[in-house]
């Protein structure tokens, strides 16, 4: 989540700004557990299920997709997703969910990454998930000389990590606010966050073949990322946290299969061709990145 500087920008982005992420497709052990999380502990709605594979959202477009594949397992030291980051459109609506896992003494770790606020949990799994809203007004991550300057609004200095103001954030609520309703159907896949092999190699993946803007490429922090029409935080993070060169999982590993990111039809038609004839290229051999793209014209 970083705010690039004139040393780091590289190219203008190539796609346009409606792009944006859909879904995220994860390989589980167990269907029916899952299912139960992300209903009940999550918020997310069932929207449909054949056989082994379901699908939930907010009541709009599917948000995750399950796959169960029987003895999965999850497997270290591979790429792969560290998390998917849900995006709430409110504080309010990110404090019904925060008081949801409280109410449910569901293990999280709310955190103020200044530029936006969140929660961290895992599911029953293993897969880490992000819950949160921007908050770029509330100060920046500036990128100089290859390492990171963060600073709250005021210019206090800050480590990016602070404990989130719980207190602060629920008295967004009401003792109207139920807080066993299913996520309102604002809330988008805001980001991914990939474990890579290579830093270089995916800087170059999403931002000269997908046509991402970079927004910080830190060796330092062995991490990177990209974004579109300069959002922040990030659309897609990569890090080298499991170790570089890392291989990919094996193909029953549990964790993702694919994220799906979503053009609009009404884009420079000999540019969105060429893009996506480089996309679908790259799709089909998912040991090349963490988490292959999909393509979905709407």
């Amino acid at each position: 989540m970083l705010r690039p500087d004139s040393q780091q920008a590289h190219t203008a982005p190539v796609l346009p700004p409606a792009t944006r992420l859909g879904h995220v497709h994860l390989t589980v052990a167990n269907l029916e557990r899952q299912l139960a999380f992300y209903q009940n502990v999550l918020g997310l709605m069932l929207h449909w299920r054949e056989g082994t594979t379901a699908g939930l959202g907010a009541g709009n477009e599917d948000l995750v997709r399950l796959t169960e594949v029987p003895g999965a397992r999850r497997v270290r030291s591979t790429t792969g997703l560290y998390h998917f980051a849900l995006e709430f459109p409110s504080r309010r609506e990110l404090a019904r969910a925060i008081a949801r896992l409280f109410a449910l003494r569901y293990r999280h770790y709310p955190t103020d990454h200044v530029i936006s606020k969140t929660t961290y949990l895992d599911d029953p799994e293993g897969q880490n998930i992000e819950l949160y809203i921007p908050s770029p007004e509330e100060g920046s991550y500036t990128v100089v000389n290859g390492t990171l300057d963060i600073r709250h609004a005021d210019g206090r200095p800050s480590d990016g990590r602070e404990p989130l103001d719980v207190e602060a954030l629920l008295r967004e609520l009401t003792p109207d606010d139920r807080l066993d309703e299913p996520l309102p159907a604002s809330v988008k896949m805001g980001h991914v966050h990939l474990y890579g092999a290579n830093l270089n190699d995916s800087m170059r993946f999403y931002r000269d073949v997908l046509g991402f803007q970079e927004l910080s490429l830190l060796p330092g922090w062995r991490m990177g990322d990209v974004t579109l029409n300069g959002y922040l935080p990030h659309i897609i993070a990569f890090n080298t946290w499991q170790g570089e060169g890392a291989p990919p999982p094996p193909a029953n590993a549990l964790g993702i299969r694919y994220f799906e990111m979503v053009y609009r039809c009404c884009w420079h038609t000999h540019r969105g061709r060429a893009r996506t004839d480089q996309l679908a290229r790259h799709r089909h051999d998912r040991r090349r990145q963490p988490g292959y793209a999909t393509a979905s014209a709407r």
